[in-house]
């Protein structure tokens, strides 16, 4: 689930989005326990909370500390407290795996991904450009790394690495590529559910993951298979 948009740090409450987001972190939280266990992964791609600074962001880390299961995250455009790997895994603590230029061997799969971008377009700036390309590139790490166990590949980002515009980016590439089978995303919110691309796409199976678009409920995943 991607989207959390927490804010138990900062005045930040999302229901100025629409009644859809009316005390969302309960509804999450309430989901969440009902559905995971301790023995459970759970993937965050992105936009975990709206703090601006670490000590903003502690209370959300805490938040999610409660709940059950074992957290992956990864950073989202939102996520402005994010700085260095290693800070995040020692805000985090316990309990959390930061995906950011590696990937994350579990029993079954090993999880890669990146942030992402937004994708190509005629009114891109030069600076937008440099960000594509340097994600695209952390992708390429992530999935390098990735293939070395021998495991299914699942990947997770934040951007959607294709949309119902643009049917095929360097994201999309890679993961076909490297023999990704599933990639779940968020970032989309609203009426851009709308641009979404979910189903099996060239070999790779999308799925939308915001937690609006799932109603604030964790998305049980199949695995994929070796």
């Amino acid at each position: 689930m991607a989207d959390l948009h927490l804010s138990f740090g900062v005045n930040k409450p999302m229901d100025v989005f629409g009644e859809n987001w009316e005390r969302h972190a309960e509804r999450i939280e309430r989901a969440w326990r009902e559905q995971i266990t301790e023995d459970d992964d759970i993937l965050l791609p992105g936009d975990l909370s709206w703090a601006m600074r670490e000590r903003e962001a502690l209370p959300d880390f805490s938040f999610l500390s409660s709940l059950p299961g074992r957290k992956i995250l990864l950073r989202g455009n939102h996520d402005y407290w994010w700085s260095t790997k290693r800070k995040v895994e020692k805000l985090a603590g316990n309990g959390f795996f930061v995906l950011q230029n590696n990937a994350i061997p579990l029993v079954d799969v090993t999880i890669v991904g990146t942030r992402g971008w937004d994708l190509p377009h005629p009114k891109m700036t030069e600076e937008d450009h440099t960000i594509y390309k340097r994600e695209v590139e952390r992708l390429r790490l992530s999935l390098e790394e990735g293939k070395t166990s021998g495991k299914p590949l699942l990947a997770m980002m934040h951007f959607p690495p294709m949309t119902r515009h643009v049917r095929e980016s360097e994201f999309s590439k890679l993961l076909e590529t490297y023999g990704v089978t599933l990639c779940v995303y968020g970032h989309l919110h609203g009426n851009a559910h709308q641009a979404r691309v979910e189903g099996i796409v060239r070999d790779v199976e999308y799925r939308l993951v915001s937690a609006d678009f799932l109603s604030f409920s964790p998305l049980p995943l199949a695995l994929p298979s070796s």
